[in-house]
């Protein structure tokens, strides 16, 4: 049977902040899933829990029918109300081993990293289950978001034992050399979302792993 852990590797698939009509986000996410995501990111920064409460518990649903795995980004809280698998934050955000005290040993953590490697081996000295490096690429979500170049995900391959995720600004045109150069996952938002057809973006970003 494959353990969460072995689950962190392949497309994983962030959602958008602003979502135009009800129903297009679960809509996109069943697509995505169905082209071969392997993980969901909940992101979803306005102030209305009883929204978010109830579109993470439909993308928990999709995912569990699916196979995969649901992040609830920043909330730690809405990631326990919700059963998700675990939580991804930020270095601004809850600590650490304050999470993990909350949500238990089973729970997944990721801890972003933007382009530092200490900050990396920090997280994994702390018991993170992965650490996230961007913007790799220009990102159209965060345009002031700092770069990370591939040769820091090379480096981290090099250095750290728990598995890498890189994002920003990647598409299934760009995605290759991002796993070439040592990347578990591949986060992905706009190259999904913003294109006409998120189960066949998903499926040409899901099939560079196999590549």
């Amino acid at each position: 049977m494959t353990s969460r852990i072995e689950q962190l590797h392949g497309l994983y698939v962030v959602t958008p902040d602003h979502h135009p009509e009800p129903g297009w986000l679960a809509d996109r996410v069943a697509a995505a899933l169905r082209g071969g995501a392997r993980l969901i990111q909940y992101r979803d920064k306005s102030g209305d829990r009883q929204r978010r409460e109830r579109e993470a518990d439909a993308l928990r649903a999709l995912c569990t029918r699916h196979g995969a795995l649901l992040i609830v980004n920043d909330d730690v809280e809405l990631a326990l109300a919700t059963g998700a698998d675990g939580v991804h934050l930020g270095q601004d955000d809850m600590p650490l081993n304050e999470s993990r005290r909350r949500l238990g040993d089973r729970a997944l953590i990721g801890i972003t990293c933007h382009d530092r490697l200490d900050l990396a081996i920090a997280a994994q000295l702390g018991g993170a289950d992965y650490v996230a490096f961007g913007a790799i690429h220009p990102s159209p979500t965060k345009s002031a978001a700092v770069r990370a170049p591939l040769a820091l995900i090379a480096q981290a391959r090099e250095s750290l034992d728990i598995p890498i995720c890189a994002i920003g600004g990647i598409d299934a045109d760009n995605a290759p050399a991002v796993i070439r150069a040592g990347a578990d996952m591949v986060a992905v938002i706009s190259g999904i979302f913003a294109r006409p057809d998120p189960e066949a973006e998903a499926r040409r970003l899901a099939a560079a792993f196999g590549a």
